[in-house]
């Protein structure tokens, strides 16, 4: 589908300006976008659920002038948090910490106990997570994550449930998790399972419920736990070109509903819970960048002021970006290109083998679809500062996070 802020990108004027008085490379996240992005989600849950709850995925983007927007627009939002940070983030962002839910994976004693002191609702990676947790405290309520022996995923890199992953209790653990949980006095239960990331097939969704509901039969059966909440986790995609079909979230949350509600056909019906992140921010962002040099190799080589370093996506997992001309998006190709950055490794590529149109030194470029794992993975090798980011609303830009200084870089560093 054709990119829905293709038309800002015909803003040179807009763009210039920004660059000018804010610098290069630049976050910008339009506040618009956002704002339908997580109301198109929350009015599809609501036509077809009575009791739900959105966690927005902190790892996405956690700066708080983000969240708060977020949860501005919708007022019971909550947070996915995977570390102590992100509930810092989430709280800064003005959300509760009792309304996150905290999935990390291999916990230390800190994490869990940062997670336990501030009431998350602790949602537990492996039955050694609970004998860890246990030490601090035992909670009134727990979830576990479920591994149901199958994932989806945009990359091999990011399906996180099947026999490969790292993550969740596998399902012929997750009977003996909840046992275990249940006599050593825990109360109240939820499930979470969370498979892949980048997925845009609708029929996914409700398939893995399904087999959620399955484990969940099993659980209720053999353990009398009734639920209070089932996560789908997340896991939505976007779309990052132009042949590829974005996903109808109201199809999605009607077919989820069919599955759930065949399953809890009378009262007592847990609560739906998301934990969005991509599919809210993903497309907001745009990275604003100016070309710094051009050569002609054995290939023909375009040289940005941001590289890897500043969007590690491409370089991570071969992830596509489109990439336009600040005032051009719909200018002709006249030569076939790479996109790299500044940085010491030949992995430094933005886009590899990109039909692009003539670029000079000085040139700005947009680089898409960056507002979910831009700038939360961006680093600082070469010793490269970090960006700034801006949230625009209209033509009212507002610094959202200063730019890095080589002097911040070093500024934990001991004096010799």
């Amino acid at each position: 589908m054709s990119h829905p802020l293709k038309e800002l990108i015909n803003n040179e004027t807009l763009f210039s300006f920004l660059a000018k008085k804010y610098g290069t490379p630049l976050y910008i996240y339009d506040k618009n976008q956002l704002i339908e992005n997580i109301n198109k989600i929350y009015l599809a849950l609501a036509s077809n659920f009575d009791d739900f709850h959105i966690c927005y995925t902190i790892k996405a983007n956690s700066n708080p002038s983000i969240i708060k927007a977020l949860k501005s627009e919708i007022p019971g939002l909550g947070a996915d948090c995977s570390s102590p940070g992100e509930l810092h983030a989430a709280e800064l962002g003005g959300i509760s910490s009792n309304d996150c839910i905290f999935t990390g994976n291999y916990e230390s004693q800190d994490d869990l106990r940062t997670a336990f002191e501030q009431k998350a609702h602790i949602n537990l990676d492996d039955i050694t997570s609970f004998m860890r947790l246990k030490k601090i405290g035992t909670p009134k309520e727990i979830s576990f994550r479920l591994n149901p022996g199958f994932g989806k995923g945009a990359f091999s890199q990011i399906v996180t449930g099947g026999k490969n992953s790292k993550f969740g209790v596998p399902k012929h653990d997750i009977l003996h998790a909840y046992k275990i949980a249940k006599d050593s006095g825990v109360k109240n239960f939820g499930i979470q399972c969370m498979t892949g990331s980048g997925v845009l097939d609708h029929n996914y969704f409700p398939k893995l419920m399904k087999e959620i509901l399955k484990t969940v039969e099993l659980i209720n059966k053999e353990l009398k736990i009734d639920f209070d909440h089932i996560s789908l986790g997340g896991g939505y995609g976007i779309c990052y070109r132009d042949d590829e079909i974005s996903l109808d979230f109201n199809k999605v949350f009607n077919d989820v509903s069919e599955v759930f509600h065949s399953f809890y056909n009378g009262a007592n019906k847990p609560e739906l819970w998301i934990e969005p992140g991509k599919s809210v921010v993903g497309n907001t962002g745009i990275l604003l960048s100016k070309v710094t040099g051009t050569k002609n190799s054995y290939k023909k080589f375009i040289g940005l002021d941001a590289g890897m370093e500043t969007l590690m996506r491409p370089a991570l997992y071969n992830a596509h970006h489109r990439i336009y001309k600040i005032g051009y998006p719909e200018a002709e190709t006249t030569q076939t290109v790479d996109f790299t950055g500044r940085i010491c490794e030949n992995t430094d590529r933005l886009a590899i083998d990109r039909h692009f149109t003539d670029l000079d030194e000085g040139d700005l470029v947009a680089i898409m679809d960056v507002g979910a794992y831009g700038f939360t993975m961006s680093h600082q090798f070469c010793t490269r500062p970090k960006a700034a980011e801006i949230l625009l609303d209209g033509d009212k830009a507002t610094l959202i996070r200063r730019r890095e200084s080589i002097e911040d870089i070093f500024s934990n560093c001991e004096a010799f």
